[in-house]
């Protein structure tokens, strides 16, 4: 079945793998000031978002040369997902899915654009200039103004036109099956 070999090799990998030598010597506790580095995430609620702020305005240029190159010029066609329209689509034949007629909230938007995009250099935003670009994107959907400016106290007010498109699970809504 086994050859001894493989027998001898699998229990001196065990051997090793259980010895407190190896234990006491490998890593160490992370501290809280790394733990807080990758502690970045934004809940619907807005509970993460970070202190900052930018305009729509600000986040034209930011889109322009940071976004564009993907998801075209004011959010439609480009060679990545199209940002922008589709309202009023998600229940026909050809439901088209952006951040205007899709995405439940404007705080977890804030989250994928702020650990993810730009696609090329995930991260790369500042918090400033991600509020600026989720300003901008939520501009061009018509959900706040062009001249709209948003921090970690206005971004959360923002409503979405799909808020209540989405159902939880019966298990996490608190409701048995």
């Amino acid at each position: 079945m086994f050859s001894t070999r493989t027998v001898l090799y699998a229990g001196a990998l065990a051997s090793l793998l259980m010895s407190p030598a190896f234990a006491d010597g490998f890593g160490r506790p992370a501290r809280p000031d790394e733990i807080a580095l990758w502690d970045i995430d934004v809940r619907p609620d807005g509970k993460g978002l970070p202190h900052g702020s930018g305009t729509a305005e600000q986040g034209k240029q930011i889109f322009a040369d940071n976004c564009a190159a993907c998801h075209g010029e004011n959010g439609v066609g480009g060679i990545k997902d199209r940002l922008v329209g589709g309202r009023g689509t998600l229940a026909s034949d050809a439901p088209l899915k952006t951040v205007g007629s899709f995405w439940p909230y404007a705080t977890t938007l804030f989250d994928y654009v702020h650990r993810a995009m730009p696609y090329q250099a995930p991260g790369s935003l500042s918090t400033d200039e991600t509020y600026a670009v989720v300003a901008y994107i939520l501009s061009l959907n018509g959900i706040v103004s062009a001249q709209a400016k948003l921090d970690e106290h206005s971004l959360v007010t923002v409503r979405m036109p799909n808020r209540d498109g989405f159902i939880p699970e019966p298990e996490f809504s608190g409701v048995k099956k």
